[in-house]
């Protein structure tokens, strides 16, 4: 039994679509995610890339990625308390985001009083 949310053989049956109907993109983005991804040759080290990602991913909550990266990231050395850590760091950036949108909305409501 796979530690995986997602079931690798389903998802396959649907990336057929990409490759049918967008081959050229699905090629590129391909491209593009391996450039990103890279094991070697990059600035930052994987491991962190890979924590990046699953911070991105919770704050997306996009369950692919939070799958996938979480996955990727404990291949490339993250410890289960880095994990946590990137979770909260997603969870700081989003408490910003409302406290500082909220600000903008005190802006647009005084703009609204003439």
């Amino acid at each position: 039994m796979s530690d995986s949310i997602i079931d690798p053989a389903e998802e396959r049956k649907h990336t057929r679509d990409y490759k049918q109907h967008t081959p050229d993109i699905l090629a590129a983005f391909d491209a593009f995610d391996g450039a990103v991804f890279a094991p070697e040759g990059r600035e930052i080290p994987l491991k962190y890339r890979e924590l990046m990602a699953v911070a991105i991913a919770t704050t997306t909550q996009c369950v692919y990625c939070i799958d996938f990266h979480t996955a990727a990231a404990r291949k490339a050395g993250a410890t289960l308390g880095e994990i946590a850590e990137a979770a909260w760091v997603s969870a700081a950036l989003r408490a910003g985001a409302a406290f500082s949108h909220g600000r903008l909305a005190f802006k647009l409501y005084g703009e609204h009083e003439h």
